[in-house]
């Protein structure tokens, strides 16, 4: 799987169940499909049920909405109880940032919840500074094994950076006490929180966090490599390109509908 954004690009290897792939990631849809599934690891000693169900969520992010718009998720090579991800934040005060991310599953999923980690450093209040993982029970206390599902756990985490969310959050649920007290100080001074929050998204896409593999995290599925702005020239040339033949292929259709 291959993404353009910026002057990167992340390439997912392939994974247990099969790749979920994200065709407009810079856009505000997203066009998920399934690729069928590969041999990266073996199923059966896993929990039937819980097999059952990952590989049925997992399949259902091709449905409309069910993936957010600028991230990717792919199960892991080694085992489909780690799935990989990486999060575009396009806009607000975290907006460039370039966010790597694991969702582990436990054998007993779903009637015990996931954990998520941030592999690249972020600084956030719902966040751990040592470890990367997210408090999940902010969003989801109790956890609902008949209702809540992989899909709203992707959406929370993308809701993470907007500012209603950050107006919303309650001190009991914070893990990071520096980074509460200054989302408390954002609200008296915008501009000291866009700067500090910039500052996390520019960091987020240095060389060291992009390119290189995650310390935390053997086999990552999304490795960064540079690209020079002639390859981006040239990518950018094919989408145009081949938009107009699409434009008219999707009237052509319409007008067999109307038929």
């Amino acid at each position: 799987m291959s993404s353009l954004s910026g002057l990167v690009v992340p390439s997912a290897r392939s994974s247990g169940v099969g790749d979920v792939k994200n065709t407009h990631s810079n856009s505000k849809s997203s066009s998920l499909s399934v690729v069928g599934p590969s041999s990266g690891c073996d199923p059966s000693s896993l929990n039937p049920t819980t097999r059952a169900v990952l590989s049925s969520e997992y399949a259902s992010l091709r449905y409309n909405k069910h993936c957010p718009s600028g991230m990717y998720i792919t199960p892991g090579a080694d085992s489909i109880l780690v799935w990989d991800g990486v999060l575009f934040v396009h806009k607000g005060y975290y907006a460039g940032s370039v966010l790597k991310f694991a969702v582990t599953f436990p054998d007993k999923y779903p009637d015990m919840p996931p954990t998520v980690r941030f592999l690249t450093d972020v600084f956030h209040p719902l966040v751990e500074t040592r470890t990367g993982l997210l408090n999940l029970m902010a969003r989801f206390r109790p956890w609902r094994p008949t209702e809540h599902r992989v899909h709203d756990i992707l959406h929370f985490m993308k809701a993470l950076f907007k500012v209603p969310v950050l107006d919303r959050i309650n001190e009991l649920d914070v893990v990071n006490k520096e980074a509460f007290k200054l989302r408390i100080r954002y609200q008296e001074n915008r501009t000291s929180f866009t700067a500090l929050a910039q500052q996390s998204a520019q960091f987020s896409r240095s060389p060291s966090a992009l390119y290189d593999s995650p310390n935390s995290k053997k086999g990552y599925s999304f490795p960064f490599t540079p690209v020079s702005q002639g390859q981006v020239d040239e990518v950018l040339k094919t989408l145009f390109t081949r938009r107009p033949s699409y434009e008219a292929t999707t009237a052509r259709e319409k007008e067999k509908d109307n038929a």
